[in-house]
This record gives C-alpha cells, sequence and structure tokens, in this order.
C-alpha cells in the first residue's frame, strides 16, 4: 500500500528521533524529510494564485496610453528614473500630470472666450455706429434749419426800374403776334359736348336689367270636397305689377286630396314672396297653406 507524499515528513521527523545517533539512518532521514518538503512547497506554491509578473503588463498598459494620448511630460523620466515603480504611486502621478493638463487647456480656453467677447462688444459698438450713420436715422434726427445770408436792400431807384421792367413785360405777353387760337378751342369743346350728350341719350335708351325670379307654388285644399278649379281661379285673380303666372297642375297627395302647383314669374324689386302668400291665403275657404317649392333667379 502506497503512503500519501505528507505522510513522508512525519515519518522522517520519528525517524530523527527515536534512533540512535550512530546510526546512518538519520541521515537519509534528513534528506528524505527535506525533499518532501521542498515538494509540498512546490505544490502550494503551484495551486496559489500569485501575479509575479504584473508589473510587466502595467508597463504594456501604461506605454498604450502614451501611445494613444501622446507623452506626458513627467511621466518618462519617472519611468526611466532608478527605482521606478508601476503600482498605486505611479498611477497617481499620471493622474496629476493630466490634471495639470487640463488646467492648462482650460486657461486657454478661458483666453479664446475672452478673446471673443472682445470682438463681440467691438462689432456691436460698429453697428451701433453704422445705425447712427444711415439715411433712416438721418431722416429721424431734426433738420437743422440753414439761414440763408441777408441781402442788400436795394436802392429806390433800382426797384422802381424793376418794376417799369415787369410792366413792360405784360404789355409783350398781350401783344400776340402769330394770332389766336380761340376758335380752334372752342370748336373742340362743341365736338366734345355733341358727343357726350348723345352718349347720354343713348344709355338713357337701353333699357335697364330688371332681376326676375321663378317661383313654384303649393297651394293645398283644406279636404278633398274642396273645388280644386274655383282655388286655382282664386290664386290667379291675385295681380300684382311684375307678377305673371304661369301653367299650373294638381298633384295628388293622399286620401282623395290633390294640391295645386302652379308658376309664376315676378320681377324681384316689385313683387316679394311674402306678399304673394299673404295674398293667396286671403281665400280662407279654399286655401289651407301656401309652400314654395321651388325657386330660381332668371
Amino acid at each position: 500500500m502506497v503512503e500519501p507524499a505528507a505522510s513522508f515528513p512525519v515519518r522522517a521527523s520519528r525517524c530523527a528521533l527515536f534512533s540512535p545517533p550512530s546510526c546512518g539512518v538519520q541521515r537519509l532521514c534528513l534528506v528524505a524529510a527535506s525533499l518532501a518538503g521542498v515538494k509540498m512547497a512546490t505544490n502550494f506554491l503551484v495551486h496559489e494564485k500569485i501575479w509575479f509578473d504584473k508589473f510587466k503588463y502595467d508597463d504594456a498598459e501604461r506605454k498604450f496610453y502614451e501611445q494613444m494620448n501622446g507623452p506626458v511630460a513627467g511621466s518618462s523620466r519617472q519611468s526611466s528614473g532608478p527605482g521606478a515603480s508601476s503600482g498605486p504611486g505611479g498611477d497617481h502621478s499620471e493622474l496629476i500630470v493630466r490634471i495639470a493638463s487640463l488646467e492648462v487647456e482650460n486657461q486657454s480656453l478661458r483666453g479664446v472666450v475672452r478673446d471673443l467677447q472682445q470682438a463681440i462688444s467691438k462689432l456691436e459698438a460698429r453697428l451701433s455706429v453704422l445705425e447712427k450713420s444711415s439715411p433712416a436715422h438721418r431722416a429721424t434726427a431734426p433738420q437743422t434749419q440753414h439761414v440763408s445770408p441777408m441781402r442788400q436792400a436795394e436802392p429806390p431807384s433800382c426797384r422802381k426800374a424793376a418794376t417799369a421792367a415787369e410792366d413792360d413785360g405784360d404789355e409783350d405777353d398781350d401783344i400776340d403776334l402769330f394770332g389766336s387760337d380761340d376758335d380752334e378751342d372752342k370748336e373742340a369743346i362743341r365736338l366734345r359736348e355733341a358727343r357726350l350728350r348723345q352718349y347720354a341719350e343713348k344709355k338713357a335708351k337701353k333699357p335697364a336689367l330688371v332681376a326676375k325670379s321663378s317661383i313654384l307654388l303649393e297651394v293645398k285644399p283644406w279636404d278633398d270636397e274642396t273645388d280644386m278649379a274655383q282655388l286655382e281661379a282664386c290664386v290667379r285673380s291675385v295681380q300684382m305689377d311684375g307678377l305673371t303666372w304661369g301653367g299650373s297642375k294638381l298633384v295628388p297627395v293622399g286620401y282623395g286630396i290633390r294640391k295645386l302647383q302652379i308658376q309664376c314669374v315676378v320681377e324681384d324689386d316689385k313683387v316679394g314672396t311674402d306678399l304673394l302668400e299673404e295674398e293667396i291665403t286671403k281665400f280662407e275657404e279654399h286655401v289651407q297653406s301656401v309652400d314654395i317649392a321651388a325657386f330660381n333667379k332668371i
């Protein structure tokens, strides 16, 4: 039966304790115990998860980020110096360097913003100057009155000479050297008036347009015993200026009752529908109601 490896150190120690000093087995036990201890340590280190070469990966990561973001001032000196470490202290120093670079960039951006604000203020001042010097602003501005210098007073003798010259000019205008055209002007006026008179007469003779409407009336009797011929005669007895009666027919309603449909043409300015219905409904013995079935402009 094979014993486990862990039992070799125990047996070796037993041999070392209970064997006589002169025995050669003691040396063998010590050698076996040392070998068993080395084997156990090796097995323990194999199963233990220890990252021995972490510094290599840290250096590779730092180089990658330096290539992506550019070299950072001071990092090269720290990494190249003796005793440089890639642990938390190195990461903290890189973070400080990046913060410093961001602060420098922030200061430059603030300078750019300040320059832009100054440029905008200059543009606004220039724009206000241009608006003040524009023509619209000049029109709204109060205009100054320019006073012309006073003329020297003319002596009375010169004034009399000028008045005499003006009188001579008026007399010259009254003299017509080439004859007058008054006769031709009178003839043109007479012809124009004659043409205007003819146009007015022609327009007066032209008949004016009269607005007319075609109306279809429905006259209903009281019952089936009403004399429809007498009812139609009563309706046609209504006569007005601008009213013309047309054709008519009897239309059955139901239960032996028929209604009268009659056509008429009226002039809109002279005859109204309300007046026509009022005149027809005066025949109360024959007419029950009057309705307008159709109304069309002519």
